[in-house]
């Protein structure tokens, strides 16, 4: 049996987290779907926690030898039953006509007639802090200048194509709609080791097989996860870090900064400021990844 939308969720040892998760997906407007949950590793909680509840949907859940995200949505495609998949993380939590949303996009003229057949488009919502956090004031920072998320670079292109040029910085895996089939032939590299950056590689990846990313605001989910201020700096490092283990990995990705942006990098990165900082940390994590 074929349903509308596959909401797939990677998971671990974030049994809570992940059933206010599902509590939200529990009133969505839309009704069309399953929901797949794939735990990262051994979870004993989260199994019990599905042998003990139900949800008005159906749930696969099953669990994967420790690896990454990555590899859990790739084995979740594949068993997937949607013509649609919909990639959250167990702590966004969706706002009640977030699914339907990003089907409409999908289904509107948004979805640019080619022939006789729609072309497939990927649909970004929007993601922001779950206000019940109390997110600080370096958190509201870090969303503000793109740090964290990137939404005020893209605002003017709300209801619409991002620029091809640069769409690949926003195929944000924590809030993004696409055809199944789509995501089955462009999966997620699955020798990351580092958070961050595979989520832009795999957006290099729909590029260039002509994937336009529509850009669905009324879509939302809220980021149900505080940071202290230390976890922020040293997110900083490893995005540094991870930035030039892909760069390693796939040739012509490029994603840390060279010639005289380098140069513009470490001059900012000298300044009394949180970019400045921010900056600092980065480079450290850039420059601790052997060449």
């Amino acid at each position: 049996m074929t349903t509308k939308l596959s909401i797939i969720i990677p998971t671990y040892n974030r049994t809570n987290i992940l059933r206010n998760c599902l509590d939200c997906i529990a009133n969505q407007t839309f009704k069309d779907f399953e929901v797949i949950v794939v735990s990262d590793g051994p979870d004993e909680k989260t199994a019990e926690m599905f042998q003990g509840l139900e949800w008005p949907f159906e749930i696969q859940y099953f669990s994967i030898p420790k690896s990454q995200q990555g590899v859990c949505r790739n084995r979740a495609v594949e068993k997937a039953k949607g013509e649609y998949v919909l990639l959250i993380g167990d702590d966004f939590f969706l706002a009640p006509d977030a699914c339907e949303s990003h089907m409409r996009a999908h289904e509107s003229e948004a979805a640019r007639e080619e022939g006789d057949s729609k072309r497939p488009i990927a649909v970004l919502g929007f993601s922001t802090w779950d206000p019940s956090i109390n997110p600080t004031s370096l958190m509201r920072w870090i969303e503000s200048n793109g740090i964290q998320f990137g939404y005020p670079k893209i605002k003017k292109y709300e209801q619409d194509f991002i620029p091809e040029d640069i769409q690949h910085f926003f195929t944000y895996t924590s809030n993004i709609s696409l055809p199944a089939k789509v995501l089955y032939q462009n999966k997620f590299l699955e020798d990351v080791s580092m958070y961050g950056w595979e989520d832009m590689e795999w957006g290099l990846r729909l590029k260039e097989e002509e994937i336009d990313l529509f850009y669905e605001p009324g879509a939302k989910a809220y980021h149900h996860h505080p940071f202290t201020n230390r976890e922020i700096w040293e997110r900083s490092r490893l995005i540094g870090a991870s930035a030039k283990e892909i760069e390693k990995m796939v040739p012509g990705a490029s994603f840390t900064p060279k010639g005289f942006k380098l140069i513009a990098y470490f001059l900012n990165a000298l300044l009394p400021t949180r970019m400045g900082k921010h900056r600092r940390q980065f480079l450290k994590g850039i420059f601790s990844v052997s060449s």
